[in-house]
């Protein structure tokens, strides 16, 4: 889509007959992190979660086909996040004192090893919600790792 409109951090856009409620999106030549509220045809209304200044009509708005989620497990204990799960602590390394527009980076390290506990094993029947295993953070906090939603009723292949 294209945008069409800005008033603050609101943007309507045009061509978005693909977008569904509640998408994560990025608007603009800046890629800023905005979210579907509105659809009326093919025209959405996006709420932008970063400053909008300098955001003209013709820019590009593109669908992650992801609603705004955050991420959940190891990793997030000591961290201190932005309002849409940016780690500040990073992000001041990329940026400096002042968050840049459009800046992105993984919520949590990604290279960091965890001991995973298995609590189900090879050929097990799983599904939705199953707890596959564990992971401690901390001496007081234990991840559950669960099998995502909607997923349906499987035998566990390989652990």
């Amino acid at each position: 889509g294209r945008i069409v409109w800005v008033s603050g951090p609101a943007v309507r856009a045009d061509g978005m007959s693909d977008a569904k409620m509640y998408e994560t999106v990025t608007v603009g030549d800046a890629k800023l992190v905005g979210e579907v509220i509105r659809l009326t045809g093919d025209v959405a209304f996006i709420q932008v979660y970063e400053s909008t200044s300098g955001l003209k009509p013709g820019e590009p708005v593109v669908g992650t086909g992801n609603p705004l989620s955050v991420f959940l497990g190891p990793g997030i204990i000591g961290q201190i996040y932005d309002g849409i799960q940016r780690p500040l602590k990073e992000l001041s390394k990329i940026s400096g004192s002042y968050i840049g527009r459009g800046i992105t980076t993984t919520p949590v390290d990604l290279t960091k090893n965890y001991h995973f506990v298995p609590t189900v094993s090879t050929g097990d029947e799983v599904s939705a919600g199953s707890i596959l295993g564990t992971v401690k953070e901390t001496d007081l906090i234990e991840h559950s790792i669960m099998v995502p939603p909607y997923h349906k009723v499987a035998r566990l292949q390989i652990l």
